[in-house]
């Protein structure tokens, strides 16, 4: 069930251990009752992806995940005919005698023969009643053609097969796009979508956040933890640690029996923190 106020959204996130801010809750929130695909975008490890499978729990619902990549196509998104099985029926109707070509032709192009990818199947999933979360992850790593393409679907909630005519939701899916902005999305893209930066938390939040992900943390490291993160964000890095690494690096230590952190600890550890060499490299030389 869709939560009735931006209060009972909030809480829903938080049942399912998701720390979310009011502002974040509110667009959740609104693009829930609106019905309206949300982009959320942000620094990589900082929760984007996992508000779509917290949701997809919250509404008791199917999660399908469409995850971007550099030569992202139709075919691999949304459907693509099966030749083999096309050419095998062809050759069999031939064999049998049938000459009639335009039925030949209109029984290759059936539903049969059709293989479907996760945005035609997030539409079609939508009579069942209740409509599934469809997750477009990182669109930044697509290429730019590719959102073209899916301005159909995130206006129309349609896709429209030219041999078979326009697939179209009955329930629009609750769709959720996001992006690490390694380069800027279409505004046409972003014209659909209600919009929300997701950042790093603050204190506050990172500690509520470990404290619900990693439930066996003492009170000391886990203030030792979120203060060392923050102060990291701070500085001059190529990737800053996001909330996933702050939780990496809990589970580390606990792996590794530390109960407070010390200089060596930190040093030995960097590696789960931060991502890039030249990074280590900085901050190493910042400690000696």
């Amino acid at each position: 069930m869709i939560p009735s106020t931006i209060d009972a959204t909030i809480d829903c996130l938080q049942e399912k251990n998701y720390v979310a801010d009011r502002s974040l809750a509110t667009a959740v929130f609104l693009a829930l009752k609106m019905k309206r695909p949300l982009f959320l975008e942000g620094e990589a490890g900082v929760g984007k992806t996992e508000i779509a499978k917290v949701l997809a729990e919250t509404l008791d619902t199917k999660l399908i995940r469409l995850q971007c990549y550099e030569g992202l196509d139709l075919s691999t998104a949304a459907y693509e005919w099966n030749y083999a099985k096309q050419i095998l029926e062809i050759r069999l109707s031939e064999a049998s005698g049938q000459v009639d070509k335009e039925a030949i032709e209109k029984e290759i192009f059936s539903t049969k023969f059709l293989i479907k990818r996760p945005l035609l199947k997030s539409l079609e999933l939508t009579g069942s009643g209740k409509p599934p979360v469809l997750l477009i992850d990182e669109l930044d790593r697509s290429d730019e053609p590719f959102e073209a393409f899916l301005l159909e679907i995130l206006s129309e909630f349609q896709i429209t097969i030219p041999e078979l005519g326009t697939v179209k939701a009955q329930d629009p899916p609750v769709v959720i796009i996001t992006s690490n902005r390694t380069r800027e999305i279409h505004d046409a893209v972003k014209r659909r979508c209600l919009y929300h930066w997701v950042g790093y938390p603050n204190i506050n939040q990172e500690l509520e956040i470990l404290k619900r992900k990693i439930g066996k943390v003492s009170t000391k490291l886990a203030k030792q933890i979120v203060d060392h993160v923050q102060a990291l964000r701070k500085k001059d890095l190529f990737k800053k640690p996001g909330t996933a690494e702050t939780l990496d690096w809990a589970k580390a230590l606990q792996v590794l029996n530390k109960t407070e952190l010390s200089q060596e600890t930190i040093a030995s550890t960097l590696g789960v923190l931060l991502k890039y060499q030249d990074d280590i490299e900085k901050i190493s030389g910042m400690d000696t």
